[in-house]
């Protein structure tokens, strides 16, 4: 499939997990990719960022229009998660997770969205099922994808009218080398493993490729007529009730 020749996609944190599967197949469908994280990329065309620098976002977004001259997809996946209790969690430990999940997400889309004006470009954001719901200790992660669930919704509609989409999607538990390193280092990975597949009514964890999959066609030009929802990534497992 070639849906992208042509165009330039933009993915921050491109470099592993769900960010990297989605530059690979964004990449393999014709696109030339962009990733921005922290250090080298050598698999696509990196430029280094640190998104706790709120002056990263715009540079970030120049050096793309720079070297490529335009921009038709931009992917905001790079984030962090802390786990902390609101009442241990000081005020800069809150705000650096804000500035990395939700402000360099709304500075990147508001550095783009002239050159996705142009392009008729699409933005998709990576949201979480923590979004909807919560797991402890994850407050400032819950409060930051909460809040880019709702910025994707007003950016859809302050700029569809421009010919700008603004989608998200809502991962679950997918096997990220984060999540498989936190399995591995369990007494008994295989029992912690099938525990988690049977609260996915599919019965597996989920991989970066399902997650790709769909920021791919939310990314296309093929679901023109689709905007400003958040899309769950999860098996199931939202709509799974416990058993009574």
């Amino acid at each position: 499939m070639t849906r992208f020749e042509g165009k330039v996609a933009l993915v921050t944190g491109g470099r592993s997990g769900i960010g990297r599967a989605v530059a690979q197949r964004l990449r393999d469908e014709g696109a030339r990719v962009f990733t921005a994280q922290r250090g080298d990329d050598p698999e696509f065309e990196a430029i280094s960022a640190d998104f706790s620098d709120t002056q990263s976002p715009h540079q970030v977004i120049s050096d793309v229009i720079d070297r490529a001259g335009r921009l038709d997809v931009l992917v905001n996946n790079a984030g962090m998660m802390q786990e902390i209790k609101v009442e241990d969690m000081t005020l800069d430990q809150w705000e650096r997770n804000l500035t990395v999940n939700l402000t360099t997400p709304f500075l990147l889309i508001k550095a783009a969205l002239p050159h996705l004006r142009a392009t008729k470009g699409s933005i998709v954001n990576v949201g979480s099922t923590e979004g909807i719901g919560a797991n402890p200790l994850h407050a400032a992660y819950c409060a930051t994808k909460s809040g880019l669930h709702g910025l994707t919704r007003a950016v859809a509609v302050d700029h569809g009218g421009e010919g700008i989409r603004c989608n998200a999607v809502a991962p679950g538990w997918i096997d990220t080398d984060l999540n498989v390193d936190f399995i591995q280092s369990h007494e008994n990975p295989d029992a912690l493993l099938r525990g988690l597949s049977k609260i996915h009514p599919v019965g597996r964890t989920g991989k970066p490729e399902d997650v790709a999959a769909l920021i791919a066609f939310l990314a296309a030009e093929e679901s023109g007529f689709v905007t400003g929802h958040v899309y769950t990534v999860d098996g199931g497992r939202m709509v799974k009730l416990s058993l009574p």
